[in-house]
Protein backbone atom coordinates (compact mmCIF):
# COMPACT_ATOMS: atom_id res chain seq x y z
CA UNK A 1 0.00 0.00 0.00
CA UNK A 2 1.58 3.35 -1.02
CA UNK A 3 2.66 5.71 1.77
CA UNK A 4 0.26 8.60 2.34
CA UNK A 5 1.51 11.98 3.55
CA UNK A 6 -0.63 14.99 4.42
CA UNK A 7 0.80 18.47 4.98
CA UNK A 8 0.55 19.72 8.56
CA UNK A 9 2.78 22.82 8.51
CA UNK A 10 2.23 26.24 6.92
CA UNK A 11 4.48 25.64 3.89
CA UNK A 12 6.19 22.32 4.70
CA UNK A 13 6.10 19.39 7.18
CA UNK A 14 4.00 16.30 6.51
CA UNK A 15 2.42 13.55 8.61
CA UNK A 16 2.86 9.98 7.39
CA UNK A 17 -0.44 8.16 7.90
CA UNK A 18 -0.99 4.51 8.92
CA UNK A 19 2.68 3.55 9.01
CA UNK A 20 4.20 0.88 11.27
CA UNK A 21 7.89 1.53 11.82
CA UNK A 22 8.31 -1.78 13.66
CA UNK A 23 7.94 -3.69 10.39
CA UNK A 24 10.94 -4.16 8.06
CA UNK A 25 11.38 -1.18 5.76
CA UNK A 26 10.89 -2.10 2.10
CA UNK A 27 12.90 -0.48 -0.68
CA UNK A 28 9.67 1.07 -2.02
CA UNK A 29 8.78 2.61 1.33
CA UNK A 30 12.34 3.88 1.83
CA UNK A 31 12.22 5.59 -1.57
CA UNK A 32 8.82 7.13 -0.73
CA UNK A 33 10.12 8.45 2.60
CA UNK A 34 13.15 10.03 0.92
CA UNK A 35 10.82 11.62 -1.65
CA UNK A 36 8.61 12.88 1.18
CA UNK A 37 11.62 14.39 2.90
CA UNK A 38 12.67 16.11 -0.33
CA UNK A 39 9.21 17.68 -0.54
CA UNK A 40 8.23 18.34 3.08
CA UNK A 41 11.66 18.47 4.87
CA UNK A 42 9.93 17.29 8.10
CA UNK A 43 7.91 14.07 8.46
CA UNK A 44 5.98 13.04 11.56
CA UNK A 45 5.04 9.45 12.42
CA UNK A 46 2.44 9.18 15.18
CA UNK A 47 2.08 6.31 17.69
CA UNK A 48 5.29 4.43 16.90
CA UNK A 49 5.70 1.99 19.79
CA UNK A 50 9.13 0.85 18.69
CA UNK A 51 12.19 -0.28 20.61
CA UNK A 52 15.57 1.40 20.26
CA UNK A 53 16.65 -1.53 18.08
CA UNK A 54 13.67 -1.05 15.77
CA UNK A 55 14.31 2.70 15.51
CA UNK A 56 17.93 2.01 14.60
CA UNK A 57 16.93 -0.62 12.02
CA UNK A 58 14.48 1.84 10.42
CA UNK A 59 17.20 4.52 10.31
CA UNK A 60 19.72 2.16 8.74
CA UNK A 61 17.10 1.28 6.12
CA UNK A 62 17.36 4.90 4.95
CA UNK A 63 21.15 5.24 4.89
CA UNK A 64 24.36 5.29 6.83
CA UNK A 65 24.24 6.66 10.37
CA UNK A 66 26.44 9.47 11.59
CA UNK A 67 29.61 8.26 13.37
CA UNK A 68 29.43 8.59 17.18
CA UNK A 69 31.01 11.74 18.59
CA UNK A 70 31.21 13.56 21.91
CA UNK A 71 28.81 16.42 21.22
CA UNK A 72 27.57 16.75 24.81
CA UNK A 73 29.18 17.04 28.24
CA UNK A 74 28.13 13.54 29.32
CA UNK A 75 31.09 11.38 30.30
CA UNK A 76 31.15 7.86 28.91
CA UNK A 77 30.16 6.38 32.29
CA UNK A 78 27.10 8.70 32.26
CA UNK A 79 25.62 7.33 29.02
CA UNK A 80 22.12 5.84 29.17
CA UNK A 81 22.05 4.85 25.50
CA UNK A 82 24.37 3.10 23.06
CA UNK A 83 26.69 5.31 20.96
CA UNK A 84 24.44 4.90 17.91
CA UNK A 85 21.95 7.23 19.66
CA UNK A 86 22.08 10.86 20.74
CA UNK A 87 20.49 11.19 24.18
CA UNK A 88 18.28 14.25 23.74
CA UNK A 89 16.79 14.07 27.21
CA UNK A 90 17.11 15.73 30.60
CA UNK A 91 17.82 12.40 32.33
CA UNK A 92 20.93 11.06 34.02
CA UNK A 93 22.11 7.45 33.80
CA UNK A 94 19.64 6.52 36.55
CA UNK A 95 16.76 7.90 34.44
CA UNK A 96 16.19 10.79 36.84
CA UNK A 97 15.88 14.45 35.77
CA UNK A 98 19.18 16.27 36.16
CA UNK A 99 19.44 18.97 38.80
CA UNK A 100 18.67 22.49 37.67
CA UNK A 101 22.32 23.58 38.03
CA UNK A 102 23.88 20.44 36.53
CA UNK A 103 26.38 21.64 33.90
CA UNK A 104 25.35 18.79 31.57
CA UNK A 105 21.77 20.08 31.66
CA UNK A 106 22.82 23.72 31.27
CA UNK A 107 24.89 22.85 28.21
CA UNK A 108 22.01 20.81 26.74
CA UNK A 109 19.39 23.56 27.11
CA UNK A 110 21.29 25.39 24.39
CA UNK A 111 19.05 23.24 22.18
CA UNK A 112 16.32 25.79 22.90
CA UNK A 113 18.14 28.07 20.46
CA UNK A 114 17.45 27.68 16.75
CA UNK A 115 19.98 25.25 15.27
CA UNK A 116 20.72 22.53 12.76
CA UNK A 117 22.06 19.24 14.15
CA UNK A 118 25.78 18.69 13.71
CA UNK A 119 26.40 21.92 11.81
CA UNK A 120 29.38 22.21 14.18
CA UNK A 121 30.92 19.07 12.61
CA UNK A 122 33.05 19.15 9.46
CA UNK A 123 30.54 16.83 7.77
CA UNK A 124 27.12 17.94 9.06
CA UNK A 125 24.16 15.61 9.49
CA UNK A 126 21.57 14.71 6.87
CA UNK A 127 18.41 13.51 8.67
CA UNK A 128 17.62 13.39 12.38
CA UNK A 129 15.01 10.95 13.74
CA UNK A 130 13.71 11.74 17.24
CA UNK A 131 11.49 9.30 19.15
CA UNK A 132 9.51 10.31 22.26
CA UNK A 133 9.38 7.82 25.14
CA UNK A 134 8.33 10.24 27.88
CA UNK A 135 6.98 13.76 27.52
CA UNK A 136 6.36 16.44 30.18
CA UNK A 137 2.89 17.54 31.24
CA UNK A 138 3.36 20.85 29.45
CA UNK A 139 5.86 22.49 27.13
CA UNK A 140 8.71 20.60 25.50
CA UNK A 141 7.42 21.09 21.96
CA UNK A 142 9.82 21.23 19.03
CA UNK A 143 9.59 23.98 16.43
CA UNK A 144 10.91 23.67 12.89
CA UNK A 145 11.70 26.42 10.38
CA UNK A 146 11.69 25.91 6.60
CA UNK A 147 14.97 27.37 5.40
CA UNK A 148 14.00 26.93 1.73
CA UNK A 149 10.97 29.16 2.08
CA UNK A 150 13.05 31.61 4.12
CA UNK A 151 15.63 31.80 1.32
CA UNK A 152 12.92 32.23 -1.33
CA UNK A 153 11.49 35.19 0.62
CA UNK A 154 14.78 37.13 0.67
CA UNK A 155 15.00 40.16 -1.58
CA UNK A 156 17.34 39.92 -4.56
CA UNK A 157 19.98 42.13 -2.94
CA UNK A 158 20.22 39.89 0.14
CA UNK A 159 20.29 36.73 -2.00
CA UNK A 160 23.29 38.17 -3.85
CA UNK A 161 24.94 39.10 -0.54
CA UNK A 162 24.61 35.64 1.09
CA UNK A 163 25.73 33.71 -2.00
CA UNK A 164 29.19 32.26 -1.48
CA UNK A 165 29.54 33.31 2.17
CA UNK A 166 31.15 30.80 4.54
CA UNK A 167 30.36 30.74 8.28
CA UNK A 168 32.16 29.36 11.31
CA UNK A 169 30.06 26.96 13.42
CA UNK A 170 30.79 25.81 16.96
CA UNK A 171 28.81 24.81 20.04
CA UNK A 172 30.98 27.30 21.90
CA UNK A 173 29.18 30.14 20.06
CA UNK A 174 25.68 28.81 20.74
CA UNK A 175 26.31 28.14 24.44
CA UNK A 176 27.80 31.59 24.94
CA UNK A 177 24.50 33.05 23.73
CA UNK A 178 22.70 31.57 26.74
CA UNK A 179 25.47 32.46 29.19
CA UNK A 180 27.26 29.10 29.36
CA UNK A 181 31.05 29.53 29.51
CA UNK A 182 31.95 26.60 31.81
CA UNK A 183 34.07 24.55 29.38
CA UNK A 184 37.36 22.79 29.99
CA UNK A 185 40.35 23.20 27.69
CA UNK A 186 39.66 19.72 26.28
CA UNK A 187 36.05 20.64 25.55
CA UNK A 188 37.06 23.89 23.86
CA UNK A 189 39.46 21.98 21.65
CA UNK A 190 36.78 19.39 20.86
CA UNK A 191 34.31 22.11 19.89
CA UNK A 192 36.76 24.02 17.68
CA UNK A 193 34.93 25.92 14.89
CA UNK A 194 34.31 24.38 11.47
CA UNK A 195 33.33 26.13 8.24
CA UNK A 196 29.98 25.75 6.49
CA UNK A 197 28.52 27.56 3.51
CA UNK A 198 25.64 29.93 4.23
CA UNK A 199 23.56 28.85 1.22
CA UNK A 200 23.01 25.18 0.37
CA UNK A 201 21.52 23.64 -2.76
CA UNK A 202 19.52 20.44 -2.36
CA UNK A 203 21.12 17.66 -4.43
CA UNK A 204 17.77 16.28 -5.65
CA UNK A 205 15.34 19.19 -5.91
CA UNK A 206 17.87 21.92 -6.67
CA UNK A 207 16.16 24.27 -4.18
CA UNK A 208 18.38 26.68 -2.30
CA UNK A 209 18.12 27.14 1.45
CA UNK A 210 19.80 29.18 4.14
CA UNK A 211 22.12 27.10 6.31
CA UNK A 212 21.86 28.84 9.66
CA UNK A 213 22.18 27.87 13.31
CA UNK A 214 22.89 29.42 16.68
CA UNK A 215 26.22 27.59 16.29
CA UNK A 216 27.19 30.06 13.53
CA UNK A 217 29.35 32.71 15.18
CA UNK A 218 31.31 34.27 12.34
CA UNK A 219 31.54 34.84 8.61
CA UNK A 220 34.87 34.37 6.85
CA UNK A 221 36.36 37.78 5.99
CA UNK A 222 33.85 39.77 8.08
CA UNK A 223 34.41 41.53 11.43
CA UNK A 224 32.75 39.45 14.16
CA UNK A 225 30.26 42.09 15.41
CA UNK A 226 28.97 42.72 11.88
CA UNK A 227 28.82 39.00 11.09
CA UNK A 228 26.90 38.10 14.24
CA UNK A 229 24.35 40.85 13.75
CA UNK A 230 23.89 39.87 10.10
CA UNK A 231 23.36 36.21 11.09
CA UNK A 232 20.94 37.25 13.84
CA UNK A 233 18.90 39.24 11.32
CA UNK A 234 18.79 36.21 8.99
CA UNK A 235 17.63 33.92 11.80
CA UNK A 236 14.90 36.39 12.77
CA UNK A 237 13.79 36.47 9.14
CA UNK A 238 13.88 32.67 8.79
CA UNK A 239 11.84 31.97 11.93
CA UNK A 240 8.81 34.13 11.18
CA UNK A 241 5.50 32.31 11.84
CA UNK A 242 4.80 31.65 8.16
CA UNK A 243 7.94 29.51 7.99
CA UNK A 244 7.49 27.57 11.28
CA UNK A 245 5.79 24.28 12.20
CA UNK A 246 5.43 23.43 15.91
CA UNK A 247 5.18 19.75 16.86
CA UNK A 248 3.23 18.92 20.02
CA UNK A 249 4.75 15.65 21.22
CA UNK A 250 2.84 12.57 22.27
CA UNK A 251 4.48 9.42 23.63
CA UNK A 252 5.35 7.22 20.66
CA UNK A 253 5.79 10.06 18.16
CA UNK A 254 8.81 9.93 15.88
CA UNK A 255 9.70 13.07 13.97
CA UNK A 256 12.25 13.09 11.19
CA UNK A 257 13.76 16.23 9.69
CA UNK A 258 16.28 17.21 7.04
CA UNK A 259 19.04 19.29 8.64
CA UNK A 260 20.09 20.56 5.21
CA UNK A 261 16.74 22.32 4.76
CA UNK A 262 15.50 23.18 8.25
CA UNK A 263 16.36 24.62 11.64
CA UNK A 264 14.67 23.55 14.85
CA UNK A 265 14.56 24.29 18.55
CA UNK A 266 13.13 22.66 21.69
CA UNK A 267 10.85 24.64 23.98
CA UNK A 268 11.01 24.92 27.77
CA UNK A 269 9.25 22.47 30.10
CA UNK A 270 9.14 21.86 33.90
CA UNK A 271 12.67 21.14 35.11
CA UNK A 272 11.62 18.31 37.44
CA UNK A 273 9.69 16.33 34.81
CA UNK A 274 11.29 13.70 32.54
CA UNK A 275 11.53 14.28 28.78
CA UNK A 276 13.00 11.10 27.30
CA UNK A 277 13.85 11.66 23.62
CA UNK A 278 16.16 9.40 21.61
CA UNK A 279 17.73 10.47 18.35
CA UNK A 280 19.30 8.54 15.53
CA UNK A 281 21.07 10.55 12.85
CA UNK A 282 21.84 9.92 9.20
CA UNK A 283 25.29 10.98 8.05
CA UNK A 284 25.82 13.82 5.61
CA UNK A 285 27.67 13.38 2.35
CA UNK A 286 30.57 15.85 2.55
CA UNK A 287 31.68 19.20 4.00
CA UNK A 288 29.34 21.86 2.67
CA UNK A 289 32.15 23.98 1.24
CA UNK A 290 33.26 20.98 -0.85
CA UNK A 291 29.68 20.45 -2.01
CA UNK A 292 29.58 24.04 -3.23
CA UNK A 293 32.93 23.67 -5.00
Amino acid sequence: MPIKIRQVGPCFAGEVEDFDMAKPLSAEDAAAIHAGMDEYAVLTFRDQKVTDEQQLAFTLGLGEIEPPSKASLRAEDDFRLPPTFADVSNLDKHNQPMARDDRRRLFAIGNRLWHSDSSFKKIPAKYSLLHALKVPSKGGNTEFADMRAAYDALDDETKAEVEGLVCEHSQIYSRQQCGFFDLTDEERERFAPVRQTLVRTHPVTGRKSLYLASHAGGIAGWPDPEARLFLRDLIEHATQPQFVYAHNWRVGDLVMWDNRQTMHRARAFPVDQPRDMRRTTLAGEAPTAEQVA
